[in-house]
């Protein structure tokens, strides 16, 4: 057991190095515990819900969001955060939704993937897709950087407008998520829980 304990402790610290080319956003650090989120939520007097999926027993997934408004420094409207064995793995920062301008959303999209391609390098389209339904339009839009192989950015914008009464609504997302990470404390796990490890 303190064996594998040290050989994960090894393992995270040669991450290390490649994580820091993509830190997650808010202050957090791959790894963190969900206390440390919950704790900056609470500074922020945000609403917190705590997901536990039947189907995945090791994910937790926190979601934070203000009654009204956006997230007080951090022009969001939604975080989503996963955690693999109580282990920040991925985090996704949300604007817009119901009630936003989504040509402005539509703008603000294409100066943070500037931005984001001029921090973490070019970023490659990843999905483009514009379909009609029941008189709905949607319309997405997606690009993505894998600066170091496992840690993954991706930035969407999504366009839903109603041809009928000419509305719209947009929503942009930023993902961040450290695949490397999780693969390391599933192993570790199974590991764990193999007849030879008792």
């Amino acid at each position: 057991m303190i064996f594998r304990i040290l050989v994960l402790v090894l393992a995270m610290a040669k991450l290390a190095s490649a994580q820091a080319v993509l830190e997650p956003p808010l202050g957090m650090k791959w790894g963190d515990r969900p206390e440390r989120l919950i704790a900056w939520a609470d500074e922020r007097k945000l609403d917190v819900s705590i997901d536990l999926p039947a189907a995945s027993p090791h994910l937790r997934v926190i979601r934070l969001r203000r009654d009204k408004g956006t997230i007080p420094g951090v022009e969001a409207s939604s975080i989503e955060a996963r955690y693999e064995d109580g282990r920040l793995i991925e985090i996704t920062v949300t604007r817009g939704g119901e009630g936003t301008d989504a040509e402005s959303l539509e703008a603000a999209f294409h100066t943070e993937r500037k931005r984001l391609a001029a921090e973490h390098g070019p970023l490659t389209a990843n999905h483009q897709e514009k379909s009609v339904s029941n008189q709905f339009s949607t319309v997405t839009t997606s690009y993505h950087r894998e600066p170091v192989r496992g840690l993954f950015l991706l930035i969407a914008f999504t366009r839903i407008e109603d041809l009928l009464r000419h509305q719209s609504e947009a929503e942009l997302s930023i993902l961040y998520r450290n695949e490397n990470l999780r693969n390391l404390i599933v192993n570790d796990r199974a590991q764990d829980t193999s007849p030879d490890s008792r």
